[in-house]
């Protein structure tokens, strides 16, 4: 484990100016065309910020850009023994499900597979930073446009997770800013995030809320001991009551627990049509979905860390940037409660008005 704590580049300060929206063009996975073997849109990361850009929400120099995790920030969550299998191409291959990775040299799958990965995680742990006034537990909110890697825990990685990127985040935030003792995980991937889940299961400072198909990947039956709040999901659930449950337990867990930083996985992998997912959500079910989430975070003053998660269609890039703007068309994240911080009284005042919306 390295020194606690270690010296970090994730921690240093953004301009002001920058929305706490994360995102880097190293997010996007492109080679010769091998990631067009996995369902994923390998690709959708840069489309979302794309579509934002087009509806002149944000422009480059407003984004806050990521920077990769080093072996040393990764060290955090991870075993040095799991980030050393890593360095071999079949591990990789196992991990993000396409095959033909294991035939490949390995220092060609660390720069365009797994740097990706490490950055998408470094974009995670720089959306909670707060050592000087910044995005997610300063200003209220902020958004990875990538991340979500919530089946990869400390020693073990799958389906296309390499990396413990919410474990690391919360990590970070225990071990380097005051006042952050408690956490609340809401998972609302199709999938259990098993991951996270194993890496937390016996630490009381984080509650999980975990809403999943319980037919499919990856099934953990001991990971599910640590969930705090379980929703099981059948086949094909549909937009009256998913939202109505995503309501219910998001509001019963935080009434439950009110902790200092939510981390919200938004997978988009519920969309009717996923071939992954199983579930039967429409684009509106996810964007209210998102929005019944904020309100409840900016409601009570709890900062909220989004990350992107799953999603394998085309059109999650589009259903994402649209949530994003949304939650920007309802005052729940905007520029003025960006950079004004938490505990400012227009930060406040500006909360209030939130809930209001409908």
């Amino acid at each position: 484990m390295p020194k606690w704590p270690h010296r970090t580049e994730l921690y240093e300060d953004p301009p002001s100016a920058c929305w706490p929206i994360v995102y880097s063009p190293d997010y996007n996975i492109t080679f010769m065309g091998l990631e067009k073997l996995h369902p994923f849109d390998a690709g959708k990361w840069g489309k979302v910020i794309s579509f934002l850009k087009e509806e002149k929400l944000i422009a480059d120099d407003l984004i806050v850009q990521a920077r990769e995790a080093t072996d040393e920030d990764l060290l955090v969550a991870h075993t040095r023994r799991y980030l050393n299998k890593l360095k071999w191409s079949f591990v990789v291959a196992t991990i993000t499900e396409i095959p033909p990775v294991a035939f490949l040299p390995n220092f060609v799958v660390q720069r365009k597979v797994l740097k990706p990965l490490r950055t998408q995680t470094g974009g995670t742990i720089m959306s909670k930073n707060s050592e000087a006034g910044k995005l997610a537990v300063d200003r209220g909110w902020a958004i990875n446009v990538g991340g979500g890697f919530h089946h990869c825990s400390s020693d073990k990685g799958g389906g296309f997770c390499a990396y413990a990127d919410i474990t690391l985040a919360i990590k970070f935030l225990f071990e380097r800013v005051q006042g952050v003792s408690k956490a609340t995980i809401i998972d609302l991937d199709a999938h259990q995030g098993n991951g996270h889940e194993r890496d937390f299961m016996d630490d009381h400072r984080v509650y999980i809320m975990d809403a999943y198909n319980r037919y499919i990947y990856p099934g953990d039956g001991f990971a599910k001991r640590a969930i705090k709040r379980k929703v099981e999901l059948e086949w094909g659930t549909e937009d009256t009551e998913y939202l109505q449950k995503v309501h219910t337990h998001v509001e019963g867990a935080l009434n439950e627990l009110k902790p200092d930083i939510i981390v919200y996985n938004a997978g988009t992998d519920i969309l009717d049509g996923d071939p992954l997912g199983g579930l039967a959500i429409s684009p509106q079910g996810i964007v209210k979905r998102d929005e019944v989430v904020f309100k409840a975070a900016r409601s009570r003053r709890i900062p909220i860390l989004m990350v992107t998660s799953g999603g394998y269609q085309k059109r999650t890039a589009r259903i994402i940037a649209d949530s994003i703007l949304n939650l920007h068309n309802l005052g729940l994240i905007d520029k003025e409660l960006a950079t004004s911080g938490a505990g400012n009284p227009k930060f406040i005042e500006k909360t209030r008005r939130c809930v209001f919306h409908t």
